[in-house]
């Protein structure tokens, strides 16, 4: 594929980490990613699970910090690592907030000027990047997962609420699970989105599994130390909404985590292990 680019490429264990680049048509530029291909990979295609990272993050945050290498190794599972939005877009209002914009595309396709013409992560993560990812490495599409952390938590519970059919499992650390009703959300779905609150329930898990459930058990991990726990996060919203539709869900809390890369590093065994099982895997 013409605009493909292969950044680094290191040996773990067993497998290739690798960083990439491309040219994103939907993006309107150019976008970075991480894979990990296991050693199972050079034998065929593998099932895939993709991860999706938080406010100011980038590709690499999960990559370098979470440590799912080893498991995913050990399970054959391909890890892929996407960008949280694209990147020196100079789009004025995209930068110097961390809430917002570069760093913060919150895992929607825009629709208002002039963030509509870069800011399309959901159709980049649900279609774009899952594309391209099964033309350049060995995966086995039909066997895809995703999960996330924070605001990549919200993007994972979305878009698999809205695409159960393409997911075999979802998971989430410390989510954002009613944008729509907290400060990070109402700052960033009027300015991609407008001000039609219809259009921010296509984002909001709260609203999406009142609409339709997602097969199998949903696995959310939250820290109790997580300073953003009562005022962004707010976990017992979809616990409600959840049990309302009686869709399955296991809401574990944890004392004495926070929002941090150490809570997440703690718990990815899990969340692994999760998809490994629903992958047929494990």
């Amino acid at each position: 594929m013409s605009g493909f680019e292969t950044l680094s490429e290191q040996a773990c264990f067993g497998g290739v980490q690798g960083f990439y680049r491309h040219d994103s048509v939907v993006c309107g530029g150019p976008m970075r990613f991480a894979v990990y291909q296991p050693p199972q990979a050079v034998q065929g295609r593998r099932p895939v699970l993709y991860y999706l990272a938080g406010l100011t993050c980038t590709e690499e945050t999960a990559t370098i910090k979470a440590g799912a290498q080893r498991l995913a190794a050990q399970y054959g599972m391909v890890l892929v690592m996407p960008d949280t939005s694209p990147r020196d877009t100079g789009i004025e209002g995209a930068t110097g907030d961390w809430e917002f914009g570069e760093g913060a595309g919150f895992y929607v396709d825009a629709t208002q000027a002039p963030f509509a013409a870069r800011f399309r992560m959901h159709s980049y993560v649900v279609e774009e990047l899952p594309a391209l990812i099964e033309r350049q490495f060995r995966v086995d599409a039909s066997h895809s997962s995703i999960f996330g952390h924070s605001m990549g938590g919200h993007g994972a519970l979305t878009i698999a609420l809205r695409y159960p059919e393409r997911y075999r499992s979802v998971s989430a650390f410390a989510p954002i699970v009613a944008p729509s009703q907290v400060p990070w959300g109402q700052k960033a779905l009027p300015r991609y989105l407008g001000e039609d609150r219809a259009a921010w329930a296509d984002y909001d898990a709260c609203e999406l599994v009142a609409r339709q459930t997602f097969p199998g058990t949903i696995l959310i991990d939250q820290g109790e130390a997580d300073k953003f726990l009562e005022g962004q996060l707010r976990p017992e919203l979809f616990d409600q909404a959840c049990a309302e539709t009686g869709q399955a869900l296991l809401l574990r809390r944890h004392p004495g985590y926070d929002h941090s890369y150490w809570f997440i590093s703690t718990f990815m065994e899990d969340h692994l292990r999760h998809h490994a099982q629903a992958l047929g895997l494990a």
